[in-house]
């Protein structure tokens, strides 16, 4: 075995030690441990624009997978078939889900709050946001962002570059 073999299979064996103490220490998933989840801003429409006339970005934060699950459930109806209507299964109403959940993830602005819902007749917050985004690519560009912001068009391929980085 020459000298820089054996230098080589040293450093991986270090390696390997390393990566097995972080693979095994679980204090990275502690509570405390965990980043906060910061609002983020993006635009849904270039109509939507402030005095100085620059667009004005919507406000974003992820919710938990806890109200995911709720809205789901929120969103589950029965799905019955036959001549005599038995229930035979359930489905989720995806469009109404999709759209509960991007009204509770957008903090700005505030699909719920009493100002707009007057100002657009409308006291259902889903119905608020398609008559503000009423151009079809504004509410899809909406519903876009919330799954992006929620996690859900996260690739394995950028979740393995953000563990190597």
């Amino acid at each position: 075995m020459t000298e820089n073999t054996h230098s080589i299979e040293q450093n991986e064996e270090v390696e390997n030690e390393e990566l097995s103490e972080v693979v095994n220490d679980l204090s990275f998933f502690m509570p405390g441990n965990v980043e906060e989840v910061e609002e983020i801003s993006r635009p849904v429409s270039k109509r939507f624009k402030d005095k100085k006339g620059k667009v004005v970005p919507f406000r974003f934060k992820p919710i938990p997978t806890t109200r995911i699950d709720e809205l789901e459930k929120l969103h589950t109806i029965p799905v019955y078939s036959g001549t005599r209507k038995r229930k035979t299964g359930e489905r989720v109403d995806q469009a109404r889900f999709m759209a509960h959940m991007a009204v509770e993830t957008t903090v700005y602005p505030n699909f719920k709050s009493s100002e707009l819902r007057k100002a657009y007749k409308e006291q259902d917050p889903i119905e608020v946001a398609k008559k503000m985004l009423h151009i079809g690519g504004e509410y899809s560009e909406w519903l876009q962002i919330v799954n992006e912001i929620n996690g859900f068009d996260d690739s394995l391929e950028d979740l393995e570059e953000a563990a190597k980085n």
